[in-house]
């Protein structure tokens, strides 16, 4: 049986700063893009009969860089809309809000501009993974996205609340794999390239 294989995009400018980046489509840095490049040769190993990416540049061009040819474009895969928390860092919404806000407990923002749920990001990316599970058979397959969104799809794959996203930490221009053990669900590598 396959494997899904998480990988995130490279460093772009707000990755590197510690800004949410949801909505706002930035391009890679280069070394967002050479860290892309980096994980051609371990991806070249795998069986994929599937690569899924995000529509945001970063996502696809990380892929194109990894060596990978997308098999579809996935609105399920986009990051997590942080609404007027675009842009922001945690330590700039913790000051205004004059206590520790954290993205895996708190609302992303009140008022106007409201964002998404963790629990919306979890009914998405359980929708991925239900069409990932029917592909297994045949190979691995690859999903090209975002930090917070492989996170919450890392919980759902083994059973957990969206808010178990923040066990999974996912360096930038790094992937994961999830896989079975005694049929399973398990993570089977982490941080990986």
């Amino acid at each position: 049986m396959g494997e899904i294989l998480v990988l995130r995009h490279g460093a772009t400018e707000w990755s590197r700063s510690g800004q949410h980046t949801g909505v706002t489509d930035l391009p890679l840095l280069p070394e967002g893009e050479e860290r892309a490049r980096s994980l051609a040769p371990a991806l070249a190993q795998r069986h994929l009969v599937e690569v899924w990416v995000s529509p945001r540049q970063r996502a696809r061009r990380t892929a194109e860089l990894a060596g990978l040819t997308a098999t579809a474009v996935d609105e399920d895969l986009v990051e997590l809309d942080y609404g007027g928390y675009e842009g922001r860092t945690t330590a700039e919404i913790s000051d205004e809000l004059g206590r520790e806000w954290s993205v895996w407990r708190d609302p992303v923002v009140p008022g106007e501009t409201p964002g998404e749920t963790l629990e919306g990001v979890g009914k998405r990316v359980d929708r991925v993974l239900e069409r990932a599970r029917a592909r297994l058979d045949d190979g691995d397959v690859a999903l090209v996205a975002h930090g917070h969104v492989l996170r919450v799809l890392t919980a759902r794959w083994l059973g957990l609340e969206p808010a178990a996203g923040a066990l999974f930490a996912l360096p930038a221009g790094a992937y994961g794999a999830l896989g079975h053990e005694h049929a399973r669900p398990v993570l089977t590598g982490w941080g990986l390239g």
